[in-house]
């Protein structure tokens, strides 16, 4: 059974950080890529970032590409997304997500979803 427990996210205005973390129950944790994903009101889930098994290779939207980092420790299970420069328009629900085997980015390939964690950026 996978479990994943975001946390990290809240309030913080224009141009600052956060970090979140996800720590995952998951057995062959550094086995699979790991994603992070959001979901703004009335507006559907979509990819943030993802890291291959072994963390050397990542992948970004362009939305947040130059400002948001993903990176993981497999001694930990946990993925973290470091986010700086936040915008209003980064406001969402920040879920975590299991990928595919390895090196496997393809999105349909994320299932496993985390409750996800609140990140509100004010203007």
């Amino acid at each position: 059974q996978v479990q994943l427990v975001e946390s990290g996210g809240g309030l913080v205005q224009a141009g600052g950080s956060l970090r979140l973390s996800c720590a995952a129950s998951i057995r062959t944790f550094n086995s699979f890529v790991m994603g992070w994903f959001r979901q703004a009101p009335g507006k559907e889930r979509e990819f943030v970032a993802a890291i291959t098994w072994s963390g050397s290779n990542t992948d970004y939207s362009d939305s947040v590409k130059g400002r948001f980092t993903i990176s993981r420790d497999n001694a930990k299970k946990t993925v973290y997304l470091q986010m700086n420069s936040l915008k209003p328009e980064d406001t969402a629900v920040y879920y975590c997500a299991r990928g595919g085997l390895l090196s496997n980015m393809a999105l349909d390939a994320f299932g496993s979803w985390g409750q996800g964690t609140q990140v509100t950026v004010s203007s």
